[in-house]
Formats: structure tokens, C-alpha cells, sequence
């Protein structure tokens, strides 16, 4: 059995939810599989890092590449990630949700719709 077929338990910092994730899927379609809330979901693919997070215990794997705009060199070294863009390697992880509660992509539409 390689690591992508063993599951792990994902635990998210702030608020102690715990949810299982295959090796072979994103942390965040693992915790959107099982109907969980604990990290953002934005577009899915990487690009609007609405899922950001830090993984805090654990070993992850890259399933794609990151927006720089969302996750700087520096960040990445640090152990910030999109959890969209990213799986567990095998053993528990701890994760700290990093990224802003709103799409960005919202961002001023409310204040432009206001002055109409």
C-alpha cells in the first residue's frame, strides 16, 4: 500500500474539526466530500486563495502549482499551501486556515453597488 491509498486524519487548528483524507485527493475536496465547513472553498483550482492554509504537523504533497499572488516563495517555505492544491502524505496532519473568508473576486462589488 503506497501512501496515496492510506487515509489520514486532517485536523483544522482554530476549531478542532478532524475529517479523514485520502492520499489521493486535495485536503480540500476530502473535507468538502464529507459536507465539512472548516477551510474555505473557492474556485478549486488553485487560483483565488480563498484555501489557504499552513500545514502546522504532517507531510503533504504538491498536486499542482499555487498563484504566487496567494502563496509567496517565502510562505511556501513557511508551510503555507492552498489546501485545493495539496494531499496528505501519510500520518496525521494539523492545519491552520490561513486564507480570507471571502472570494476575492466579491471584493468591492457590494461597495460599487451601494453608490448605484
Amino acid at each position: 500500500m503506497d501512501a496515496t491509498d492510506t487515509k489520514v486524519a486532517v485536523t483544522i487548528a482554530q476549531t478542532g474539526e478532524r475529517y479523514s483524507c485520502s492520499g489521493q485527493e486535495s485536503l480540500l475536496a476530502g473535507m468538502a466530500r464529507l459536507g465539512r465547513r472548516g477551510i474555505p472553498i473557492g474556485c478549486l483550482n488553485g487560483g483565488c486563495g480563498v484555501c489557504k492554509v499552513r500545514v502546522l504537523h504532517g507531510e503533504v504533497r504538491k498536486l499542482g502549482p499555487v498563484s504566487r499572488a496567494h502563496v509567496t516563495v517565502d510562505e511556501e517555505q513557511a508551510g503555507y499551501s492552498l489546501a485545493c492544491r495539496i494531499a496528505p502524505c501519510g500520518g496525521d496532519l494539523a492545519l491552520e486556515v490561513a486564507g480570507k473568508m471571502q472570494k476575492p473576486f466579491f471584493k468591492g462589488f457590494a461597495s460599487r453597488a451601494s453608490h448605484t
